[in-house]
């Protein structure tokens, strides 16, 4: 360091150096943190990921949308449409590959005997994907 001399000569001029001790507490301090921080970065851990293929998902057909009103009429994708007609459109979409789902949707003053007799035929027809569509809370108010 630049002190003076324990001679009392006022011509002395102090000597201008660095002070190196901040500078090596400061390396010191450093050097142990990235000897604590490489190994943390460098450890992995090891997950075997699920490879996805490349194919497509085939294309979902069209829900079709069945309603029975309070007077007990049927709508097929909101067509009226008379029991006949219904049992018709039930055998087309067996047909389809895939088959399309049917969706539901009564009154709730539609006696069970009716929506009974809908499934039957559906079931009949060989339909296999049938749904239920239930008023949510906020399609009431």
């Amino acid at each position: 360091m630049a002190f003076g001399g324990f001679d009392q000569n006022k011509n002395a001029h102090p000597v201008a150096e660095i002070n190196m001790v901040p500078l090596i507490d400061v390396m010191l301090v450093l050097l142990i943190i990235f000897m604590i921080a490489v190994p943390l970065m460098t450890h992995t851990v090891k997950i075997d990921l699920p490879k996805t293929g490349g194919a497509p998902q085939p294309e979902q057909p069209e829900a079709v949308s069945l309603s029975i009103n309070a007077a007990q009429h049927l709508f097929w994708n909101d067509k009226r449409l008379s029991r006949m007609e219904f049992q018709q459109h039930l055998q087309e979409i067996v047909t389809q590959t895939p088959q399309p789902e049917v969706h539901i949707r009564a009154d709730q003053a539609v006696p069970y005997r009716l929506i009974a007799e809908t499934l039957s035929d559906a079931a009949q027809a060989g339909v296999t994907r049938i749904g239920f569509v239930a008023a949510s809370e906020s399609s009431k108010q």
